[in-house]
């Protein structure tokens, strides 16, 4: 029991403790600049980017729709015990930025593998090309914090790839998550939907 009550206070301790550094970037990065300081470092760029997307008025939903597991890192008994249709719902704030590339801030849970909670929320980044169209193809990456039910749900980061086929107001996009032999290495898509 007080196992219990110590693991759940380290895990409280580090949700508030990343909380309150994302609110404190956020804070730097809302604050108005002044007009002749220089904002060429990558942090500074950073935040600036991060505020332009908090500031966008556009949104977006996203609907988990499969999760494959690789097939040569798994047993086919393994692959039968796990879940790979995830039910779940997210849903974010987005901007093309002047060359057309993609940004957004989200946050999304659905269910894992093991049919377990799953949150996840943080910054995803597209290029854009359009091969024709309303068509678009994205390739990027996304950074954010995670939890899992089977590391006792401690804040996990995550920096993972992001790819996209889009058509209008809708993509279809995934990401890969890197693994080993019997973990890891799934391929987790969802629908995202502009409205």
């Amino acid at each position: 029991m007080t196992f219990r009550i110590f693991s759940f206070s380290v895990r409280a301790a580090l949700w508030a403790g990343m909380l309150s550094m994302s609110a404190m970037a956020f804070a730097d990065a809302s604050a108005p600049a002044a007009e002749n300081a220089p904002r060429d470092g990558f942090w500074q760029q950073a935040q600036e980017t991060v505020r332009q997307t908090w500031d966008s008025d556009q949104y977006e939903l996203y609907v988990p729709l499969h999760t494959w597991h690789n097939r040569r890192m798994y047993t086919a008994e393994k692959i039968a015990e796990y879940n790979e249709n995830p039910w779940g719902l997210g849903v974010g704030k987005y901007r093309f930025d002047d060359q057309g590339n993609w940004h957004a801030l989200y946050v999304m849970s659905f269910q894992d593998s093991h049919n377990r909670f799953e949150p996840i929320a943080g910054y995803g980044y597209q290029k854009i090309w359009h091969p024709g169209g309303d068509w678009r193809l994205g390739a990027g990456f996304t950074a954010g914090v995670t939890a899992r039910q089977d590391y006792e749900y401690y804040p996990l980061p995550v920096l993972l790839p992001l790819v996209s086929v889009e058509y209008g107001r809708f993509a279809l996009q995934s990401t890969y998550v890197p693994g080993s032999k019997g973990n890891g290495n799934v391929l987790f898509t969802w629908a995202r939907w502009q409205f």
